[in-house]
This record gives structure tokens, sequence and C-alpha cells, in this order.
């Protein structure tokens, strides 16, 4: 027994001399509770600074809000893989909105990825409010420090934006030992980013890393003097009157995961949504600069078509969309030709991509709510 607590305590010391004290926490929220990762439940478990919310404006309902009943294809896809919300918005009113497992139009959900889109709206406004030059000012400027690194002083603000910033980090969601991992369990994210190297010239490969957001949320917070929690409640939930409060789960020393993780639902996830359709206004009043987004929409050449500044795009399909995308299929799908938002948010995601490797289940889902919008 003596034998077997020594090589206990041999490995929980040498956990902690390796950097791998994360894990203890990891392996609690997963496997202790038959996860293999990650859930959309779990920012409960985690600390958080809230977003405050302003005077609430709910969506309207349409005249015929749900009478029409979901497609058997559609009601088998949702059930199958665990959706906790569905819903359709066109001309600013809900067509349909249908909820799973407990969940209702309160109910937070933890939106992983798609934060990517509310960092860099929040650029956006730090450009508006003249705190940051342009999406060109390069990082350096903002943090110094990292002008020592191997091109550390070409890496734009931009480039982060666009995920063309080089680093040496490679996306992994499923092994332990990642740096996804460690940045979504560990201590302190500044920790694992400010230690990545860049592997490549920054702006000129396109490859998806969430270090790259997380470090485009540091440089906002240091221009803006203020959390990113604080600020996007000014800039965006207020404003947008959200009908909830958020919360953006933060590390241990009160960071803020700017690549992920704000617990918020299905209905002011579309606002989000109806800000960018809007090409930067809300109920016609200007949030933020419409050539910003415009360029928020615009893929850039070196992702393909597929990425433009903090969204997914896809112009390759016959009706044209741009979306935000999170772990286990948390969308936001925007199609601007017909004044649509669609928001599924839920547990699971179909693996089948197209030939851009982007997730064939967007089309599926424009299909399927145009058959509510073409009879509304």
């Amino acid at each position: 027994m003596n034998i077997f607590l020594l090589i206990i305590a041999s490995v929980i010391v040498l956990t902690y001399i390796t950097g791998y004290n994360y894990l203890f926490r990891g392996i609690r929220l997963t496997y202790l509770r038959g996860e293999s990762g990650p859930t959309i439940d779990d920012g409960k478990d985690f600390p958080s600074k809230t977003i405050s919310k302003g005077d609430s404006k709910p969506w309207p309902k349409g005249i015929n809000y749900n009478k029409q009943k979901l497609s058997p294809e559609l009601e088998k896809h949702l059930k199958e893989n665990e959706s906790v919300s569905f819903l359709v918005i066109q001309h600013g009113k809900i067509l349909q909105e249908h909820y799973w497992d407990g969940y209702n139009k309160t109910t937070a959900s933890n939106s992983f990825s798609m934060a990517n889109t509310v960092t860099t709206l929040l650029l956006g406004k730090a450009i508006d409010d003249e705190r940051i030059k342009s999406t060109e000012q390069p990082f350096s400027d903002i943090y110094p420090e990292f002008s020592g690194k191997q091109y550390g002083k070409e890496l734009t603000l931009e480039d982060l934006a666009s995920m063309q910033a080089g680093l040496d980090w490679k996306d992994d969601h499923k092994s332990p030992f990642s740096k996804n991992a460690e940045t979504y369990y560990g201590f302190s994210v500044a920790n694992v980013v400010f230690e990545s190297q860049i592997k490549t010239k920054p702006g000129k490969k396109f490859e998806y890393q969430s270090g790259s957001m997380q470090l485009l949320g540091f440089a906002i917070g240091r221009a803006m003097g203020m959390p990113l929690s604080f600020y996007a409640s000014a800039k965006l939930w207020k404003p947008l009157g959200m009908e909830q409060n958020a919360e953006w789960t933060t590390d241990e020393l009160g960071i803020e995961k700017s690549f992920c993780c704000i617990q918020s639902n299905a209905r002011d996830f579309a606002k989000i949504g109806s800000l960018i359709l809007n090409r930067g206004k809300f109920d016609n009043i200007p949030l933020i600069n419409e050539d910003f987004i415009a360029r928020m929409t615009t893929p850039t050449e070196g992702s393909n078509g597929i990425y433009g500044l903090g969204l997914w795009t896809n112009y390759d399909s016959k009706i044209h969309h741009y979306y935000m995308w999170g772990l286990h299929g948390q969308f936001v799908i925007m199609v601007p030709e017909y004044d649509m938002i669609i928001v599924r948010l839920g547990k699971k995601e179909t693996e089948e991509k197209d030939h851009k490797n982007r997730p064939k289940i967007v089309e599926f889902y424009i299909n399927e709510a145009l058959k509510f919008a073409n009879k509304n």
C-alpha cells in the first residue's frame, strides 16, 4: 500500500512539474462524468465575468410562429444529435422556435468558438472608438514584448482575426495534452498563448487556431483598459437589447477566454447574427462600422473562400451565407438573400464536410428553414 501511495504521489508531483496540472480539472469535468471533452453545460464549473444586459427587446413572433411542423428529416436529425435549441428568424421575427432536453428560451449554453465572432466585433468597436488604429495595427504595438519573437513585429490584428497568424499551434479538441485543453481547463491562458511561437510568416496561410483569437482578445482588452465582458456589455449586450445576462468564462486570473465560452441562449446569440446581417445596425441604429462588417463577411484569399474575420463563409453555395460555428455544432447562420437567421445549439455535431472542409449540415439547415420562410 505504501508503494502504491508513493507512486500516486510521484505521478501528482510529476504532473505539476511538467505543467500538466490542468489535467486534474479536465479529468474531473469529463471522464469522471462520463464525458470525453467539454460540454455545452459545463460553464457553471468555471469562473466567469457577467456580460450585463440593459433594457430587453425581445424578438417579436411572426404571424405563423410554430404553426408549421418541422420536417421528419429535420426533426430526426435534431433529436439524434441531441439538439437543445433550433430557431428560424426572418425579417426580424421568429418563425420557428424549439427546445429539447429541459432547455428553454432563457437557458444558457456554451458558445464555444462562436465567441470568436463576438471578439472580432469588439475589435471593430475598438477601432470605432479609436483605441485601436486599424486591423493592420501590429500586435506588438500593444504588447511590445511580442516583438522579440520570430515574425513578432509582422503579426497584425487582422492576421489574428482571419486565422492567418502562423502560430505554432495545432487546434486539437480531442487530446488532453493539446494547447486547446490547457487553455480550456488550465490556470492561465496567458501562459499558454504567449509562450507559443510563430512558425510561419503571418498573413500568408489560413490555419484555424484558437490561440489567435485569444491573442486578439488580449490586444482588445489592453487597448480598451477594461475586461472584454465589460466592453461586450456596453457595446453589444445593452444596445442589442439582449434578453438575459451572459457569462464569459475566464481563467483563474479573471481573463476572458476570448476563443470560446460565452454562456448565453439561442435568442440572444441570434441578436449577434442580426447585427452582422444588418451590416452593423440594430433597429436601424449604427452600432459598428459597416465597412468593418463587410470585411468580416468577405473571405480572405488565403482561406480559399471559407473564412473572413471571425466568421465562416460560403459563397460557393447556391444560397450565399456566413455563419458562427462552435464545437459540437453550435451555429448562428446568416442568409442575406432571405434576411434570415438560423440558430442551432446542441450536444453533438455531424462530421460530414464539403470539399473545402466546411460542415455540410449548414446547407441542410438553410434548405429546411426556407420551407418556413417561403410560406410566411
